[in-house]
């Protein structure tokens, strides 16, 4: 098993995109790349600590590869609005990738380069490296399973594709 983190606007979301995918073995939802020891989900909220709400994703390589993986986070989510996802705004909603090793660090810098050339506007995704990853409270974990009539910016057509891997 392996481990990347992403962020794409409201983890809530993010992270029941990512559970769709065959290989995901589990997810987390928390605070990354900012600079508060302890970001609680209030204070990320209040712009008052640079974390972007990411998720750990958990997966098997052997059936979901790394660059499979990024395929389906540039899917789920306009990588060319900066700091924001849909109506979602602010720093904490930003499109980041957190590598987790060199070679992921590389297939995250080639991938961009490749949405680069897909999209007429910047895609404005960062590579935050050496960003720790602190998990955000229990009642936002497995949000929109626990409450299915919960926000998501994410179109629910777009949770089928990915189940049915269609990115």
């Amino acid at each position: 098993m392996e481990t990347a983190s992403f962020a794409a606007g409201c983890f809530w979301g993010v992270e029941h995109a990512f559970k769709q995918l065959p290989g995901v073995m589990e997810t987390e939802v928390g605070y990354q790349g900012g600079g508060s020891d302890s970001p609680t989900y209030e204070e990320v909220c209040r712009k008052d600590t640079g974390h972007a709400e990411a998720v750990l994703v958990k997966f098997d390589p052997q059936v979901l590869p790394y660059d499979r993986l990024l395929d389906a986070f540039f899917f789920m989510h306009n990588p060319t609005e900066f700091n924001r996802q849909g109506p979602d705004v602010g720093p904490q909603y930003r499109s980041a990738i957190f590598p987790m090793s060199e070679e992921q660090k590389g297939s995250a810098k080639s991938k961009i380069d490749k949405m680069k050339e897909k999209y007429t506007l910047p895609v404005v995704t960062t590579i935050e490296e050496n960003c720790p990853f602190h998990s955000a409270e229990d009642l936002h974990q497995d949000y929109l399973q626990n409450n299915p009539t919960g926000y998501c910016h994410i179109g629910f057509d777009i949770f089928s594709k990915l189940k049915q891997g269609l990115f």
